[in-house]
């Protein structure tokens, strides 16, 4: 095993762990802001909103007035976008080539053969492909002209 294929499978032994961290930091801020928001007490939730006496200070309670959860809740929020953003590059890096999308692997129409050609024959191939042949054309002592009705 030469240096190279070493800092290869070093490499992606450190990218696996690099992501499995980024799910997992994921997966917790995602719980956090989960929490935090049931948590966390409306602006809007009083008896007396429903009834027109609530906070005369603006439409959505007094401006500017943030506590520690939603504080913590939108660091938590701020976390789980940033390892979305991460694992989306990680996902992304180190493919050489490109998809060709949905369609890719949809087979190209085949034309309809011309009018004196003989018949194409289709047959799949181990791999899957389709493969298109003429086909083979009857051995008898019959002329092509002498088949087809007048």
């Amino acid at each position: 095993m030469g240096f190279v294929e070493a800092f290869d499978s070093s490499n992606d032994k450190v990218m696996v762990l690099l992501k499995s961290l980024i799910i997992v930091l994921q997966i917790l801020s995602a719980l956090g802001v989960i929490g935090l928001v049931l948590v966390q007490h409306g602006k809007g939730a009083d008896m007396g909103a429903a009834f027109g006496s609530g906070s005369s200070g603006s439409l959505f309670g007094a401006s500017g007035s943030s506590n520690f959860l939603s504080r913590s809740t939108g660091v938590l929020a701020a976390i789980f976008f940033a390892c979305t953003l991460g694992l989306t590059y990680l996902g992304s890096t180190g493919r050489l080539t490109t998809s060709a999308g949905v369609m890719g692997s949809v087979p190209a129409p085949v034309a309809a053969p011309a009018a004196g050609s003989a018949p194409l024959a289709s047959t799949t191939g181990a791999s899957g492909v389709i493969a298109t042949a003429p086909a083979p054309v009857a051995a008898s002592g019959a002329t092509q002209s002498s088949d087809v009705p007048k």
